[in-house]
């Protein structure tokens, strides 16, 4: 897959805001690389860029909780792993536990070769295995305390088939890495307490999906300032790459978040620095910068 791909589609996919239950209208955004070469090549010949038929968008149902997702500027060649990789950053569910129903039976088949309708609508499933499906439901909807008792932390009680008969270290890395499937979904939806709570357990925020993505990536990715700021508080880098050579920074780039991009440079050194105090006196003088702006705006009028 084309380097940058799946962030540009991610802005495609309105910043994964999923379009129901939950809300959030849809926005739309740039190309992918392999369909924009079309698209540019269409644009240069005075066509429309909607006007090319092999640019479609899909719509990705995840089924264990009911949200739909879209993705934009899919193609007849896209490949069902190069769907997975966008879904990973999109949907923000690891690459690893996602099962695409009808097109699981191989990652290097097309979605033409799947007969794939655009506009249509793919299932996508949590794998059934490990109690992975309560996890992730819990951390989709926010309900630390729910969470909290699914197996993030040594110390605990839950016990899976699998995990039964597991001890030190191999428990050790059992749990640690459902705490970080945890701190990732999370990240995505900007759930700002479980990420907090999650971070002050000692869960790790260098840990990434198997496409190298770390919380900070699906954070950025997603705008979502709160969550970037805890991750950066507690020492996550910004330039960290994932399997593509994506980092934070240029994520926040790819999907045209330039608010984004500034913040996250700003919000680095201030935590890099002299940490929690500067940041919230930083906050504290834009709000008095906004109020005596908005005051004397009224003078004016007045």
């Amino acid at each position: 897959m084309t380097r940058g791909r799946a962030m540009r589609r991610a802005a495609g996919a309105g910043g994964a805001l999923p379009e129901r239950p939950l809300g959030g209208a849809p926005r739309q955004a740039s190309l992918p690389p392999r369909a924009r070469t079309r698209s540019q090549s269409k644009q240069q010949a005075g066509e429309p860029v909607d006007s090319d038929p092999e640019v479609f968008f899909l719509r990705v149902r995840l089924e264990d909780t009911g949200e739909v997702f879209r993705v934009s500027n899919c193609c007849g060649d896209t490949t069902v792993r190069e769907l997975r990789e966008d879904l990973d950053l999109i949907v923000g569910i690891p690459f690893n536990l996602q099962r695409l129903h009808y097109l699981d039976q191989g990652d290097d088949g097309t979605l033409k070769l799947h007969d794939v309708v655009p506009g249509g609508v793919i299932s996508l499933s949590i794998w059934h295995y490990d109690g992975w499906i309560e996890l992730v439901l819990a951390a989709v909807e926010g309900d630390l305390s729910k969470l909290s008792c699914l197996g993030i932390t040594e110390d605990s009680f839950y016990r899976t088939a699998n995990s039964r008969h597991l001890e030190g270290e191999k428990w050790k890395r059992w749990t640690s890495q459902r705490a970080f499937v945890a701190l990732y979904i999370a990240s995505h939806r900007g759930h700002y307490d479980m990420v907090r709570y999650l971070l002050e357990q000692g869960t790790s925020f260098l840990d990434s999906t198997p496409l190298g993505r770390t919380p900070l990536h699906v954070a950025v990715a997603m705008g979502r300032m709160d969550c970037m700021k805890l991750l950066l508080e507690h020492g996550a880098p910004i330039q960290e790459k994932d399997a593509k050579g994506e980092t934070p920074i240029s994520i926040a780039r790819c999907v045209n978040r330039r608010l984004t991009e500034r913040r996250l440079f700003l919000l680095y050194w201030l935590a890099k620095g002299t940490g929690k105090t500067l940041i919230k006196d930083l906050i504290l003088r834009q709000v008095f910068q906004r109020m005596c702006s908005s005051l004397g705006s009224r003078k004016t009028s007045s």
